[in-house]
């Protein structure tokens, strides 16, 4: 998961950066730093960001070489 998905992934659930704190237990600043590409966190902290995003029904789509990254909610 890239910053701008984490960003894009965010802005479709409508959460801030402290909710997806919450939701992930990652810290708020390490969010912050990761969204503005200003430090990159640790795998561990990407992976639960991804897992929490991912638990609320964001769905992470990679480039496959035809089309690029993305973001989308899972059907219901």
């Amino acid at each position: 998961m890239s910053p701008n998905q984490c960003r894009a992934a965010r802005g479709l659930l409508k959460w801030t950066q402290p909710r997806l704190a919450s939701e992930s237990g990652v810290g708020l600043s390490t969010i912050n730093r990761y969204e503005n590409e200003t430090r990159p966190p640790r795998k561990t902290a990407i992976q639960r960001l991804q897992t929490a995003l991912e638990g609320a029904g964001v769905e992470f789509l990679f480039d496959d070489g035809s089309k690029g990254v993305g973001v989308r909610l899972r059907k219901s």
